[in-house]
């Protein structure tokens, strides 16, 4: 899997770095700052209609340690989208895919995770994002985008305690949502 990501990576850099893009972007996405995980995304204009996306975001905190609250993860989300009218701006649809590994305790995830468990592993997704950019002032755009898509996820359950005892290993696949944003951006060309 990390070898895959790495291609990923590395295609999505070469892909960017040769085209002829007027337009580039850096981003981030308010509604991931709410559950205190940094975040920044790169946008590459790769014509009037299309761009190419690359996002991630890192949660490295622990919220309560006595009670082993915590939703630490690194997610990294790249995606192709297609807008209407020209890139940046008014409508777009998007084809997203999404790798990310975790470690969540004391946070219940509606058909995935109870509050009273620990899980530990790793996900991938992929789904299509419905969005909406506009311009708020002079190089700053505000987008709201939502995706939705299939997750296949691999992961420990432990007690939910600090150190807790391990008690099996899960494979799932799930569809939801694939992502989520309010985002803030800054164009860069």
């Amino acid at each position: 899997m990390k070898r895959f990501l790495t291609l990923a990576v590395i295609a999505f850099l070469a892909f960017a770095a040769s085209a002829s893009a007027q337009k580039a972007a850096v981003k981030t996405n308010a509604l991931y700052w709410a559950t205190a995980t940094p975040n920044v995304g790169f946008e590459f204009a790769m014509g009037n209609r299309w761009t190419v996306e690359l996002s991630g975001g890192y949660n490295p905190w622990t919220f309560d340690a006595e009670k082993n609250i915590k939703i630490k993860h690194f997610l990294v989300s790249p995606e192709v989208r297609y807008w209407f009218c020209e890139s940046f701006q008014g409508h777009f649809l998007g084809l997203n895919g999404n790798y990310t590994l975790f470690n969540i305790s004391g946070i219940h995830i509606p058909e995935l995770f109870e509050s009273s468990k620990r899980y530990e592993g790793w996900a991938v997704g992929a789904g299509l994002t419905y969005g909406y950019a506009f311009p708020i002032a002079r190089r700053w755009n505000m987008e709201f985008n939502l995706g939705l898509g299939l997750w296949y996820t691999e992961y420990d359950q432990f007690e939910s305690r600090p150190c807790g005892l391990f008690q099996q290993t899960i494979q799932k696949h799930a569809f939801g949502l694939t992502d989520l944003g309010i985002s803030f951006i800054y164009m860069i060309k």
